[in-house]
């Protein structure tokens, strides 16, 4: 399979069977899924370039391959809709699924398996193995329960319920059952993607969730980029014969001409614009709840080499978490959470030139760097983040060659799904984790007759996987045609 440029501009041609709003891997998840079971579709997308943050372009200097957002990819590994749909795209993985620097030259990190991690772990060897080894029993049924919509029946009860058991509670309750700070760390920093303060219920879904993809498939990046996972999804849709406009704005339902099915890789902000009062007010005003996470600011490097990492494990690795001790990553997610932004930032950095050289020239490397700041922030973290790279790698500063900088305003400018710059879609609260975007048993289907919400919005959230496009193409053809879900 050809996995060049995007595909060009098409008009959309008449007597559409499905219309899908929105280009990212949601929406070409949910456009390949409907095109597979023999419809017609079509895809509008606002911005220039397909893909929404799964792109990649030369931020900095010609010749770099920089990431636009997504680049460590352990949900698209297990992810079910991938499996299936068996794109031609290469993973690449490092020996350490990810690492976590601390002061003094010392770092934990997390092995392929349980029992190597373990045996770095010293007196907490036991206590991890208790925790992480029953996820790993059945990881291929865990990622099956945990991708499906959590509020249909699941089809490996006993599997989510052993990890819900654990999953429910805070990320600060979890630490306490390591007594040493580098298992404590690791569990901050996976815990952590959950944008959310680290006493917050749920956030132990995250890190555990985080923790046994690092076992089970690893933390791969792609190799050439993320735009190739982009360019695979096109070459599929190109086969079944759907088409795709780009430049492209939709800002009404009615410019659509009633297909028989809409698919909205939108928010629920996204949706309300759309629906232009076609909605019950009910079901709108349970729209306007719903809560968006903090935003993102983002740091994009050339370097004239690699980082160079004090703890030899970090140089082994394309994923690390920069944050410190456990305490440190706790503070900086609650000062987030309180509109503060942190002197000392949590920080998740992706080398991926340690596992696809071929992404910067020469021995050269591209790097990036993001913490978490307020909802819209404008506020430079330039320095703090890159005093937090330098406190573990010193004379890092020595080999940038240039820098690209992206705050969460900018970031919601470039793609309308980051409110506020929040990357994942809506809050991770408990709460949005399980009922978003409203209390349904159909979380996808909206009141308007065929339109289907299909964003990271809806379960089960954020991150390259694309089940949220599957699952709600899926509710849409059952209920258009009970033979075709």
């Amino acid at each position: 399979m050809h996995l060049g440029a995007s595909k060009p501009v098409s008009d959309a041609p008449g007597a559409l069977d499905a219309a899908v709003v929105g280009s990212g891997p949601n929406g070409l998840a949910a456009a390949l899924t409907l095109a597979r079971a023999g419809l017609r579709v079509h895809v509008y997308e606002a911005a220039q370039q397909p893909g929404g943050g799964c792109r990649t372009e030369q931020l900095t200097l010609a010749g770099y391959a920089h990431d636009v957002c997504s680049t460590a990819h352990p949900l698209l590994a297990a992810s079910p809709f991938f499996a299936s749909a068996a794109l031609d795209v290469d993973l690449l993985r490092t020996p350490v699924a990810f690492a976590h620097p601390l002061d003094g030259g010392r770092a934990a990190a997390v092995f392929g398996s349980v029992a190597d991690t373990a045996a770095s772990l010293g007196a907490d060897a036991h206590a991890y193995r208790r925790l992480m080894a029953p996820l790993l029993e059945s990881p291929q049924e865990l990622m099956q329960a945990v991708l499906a919509p959590l509020l249909a029946v699941p089809r490996h009860p006993l599997v989510l319920a052993r990890f819900g058991l654990r999953g429910l509670w805070p990320v600060s309750a979890l630490a306490r059952l390591f007594d040493g700070e580098q298992a404590r760390a690791l569990l901050a920093g996976l815990g952590a993607h959950s944008m959310q303060p680290l006493r917050a219920p749920g956030t132990g879904a995250f890190a555990l969730l985080l923790g046994a993809l690092a076992h089970a498939v690893g933390w791969p990046v792609v190799r050439g980029g993320s735009q190739r996972i982009t360019d695979a999804l096109l070459d599929a849709l190109a086969a079944e014969g759907a088409t795709i406009s780009t430049g492209r704005r939709i800002r009404s339902l009615q410019e659509l001409d009633e297909p028989a099915l809409t698919m909205l890789d939108v928010t629920p902000r996204g949706l309300l614009e759309l629906s232009r009062g076609q909605l019950p007010a009910r079901y709108a005003r349970a729209l306007g709840r719903f809560r968006y996470g903090p935003g993102s600011f983002k740091l994009d490097w050339a370097l004239s080499g690699p980082v160079p990492w004090q703890a030899e494990v970090c140089r082994r690795t394309t994923t690390l978490h920069l944050g410190g001790s456990s305490q440190e990553i706790a503070r900086s997610e609650s000062q987030v959470a309180a509109g503060v932004h942190p002197e000392r930032p949590f920080c998740i950095a992706v080398q991926p030139c340690v596992a696809d050289p071929a992404r910067a020239p020469g021995s050269h490397h591209t790097f990036y760097a993001y913490c978490h700041v307020p909802s819209g922030s404008t506020f430079d973290m330039t320095q703090r983040i890159e005093d937090q790279v330098e406190r573990f790698a010193p004379g890092f500063r020595d080999l940038v060659l240039a820098r690209a900088a992206t705050n969460a305003a900018q970031l919601e400018r470039r793609d309308a799904n980051y409110v506020g710059g929040d990357i994942n879609g809506g809050s991770g609260t408990l709460r949005q984790t399980l009922l978003r975007p409203v209390p349904a048993v159909n979380p996808y289907a909206t009141p308007v007759p065929g339109v289907y919400l299909c964003s990271s919005s809806t379960p089960p959230g954020g991150g390259v996987h694309g089940m949220c496009g599957q699952n709600a193409a899926r509710a849409a053809l059952t209920r258009l045609d009970p033979s075709l879900g």
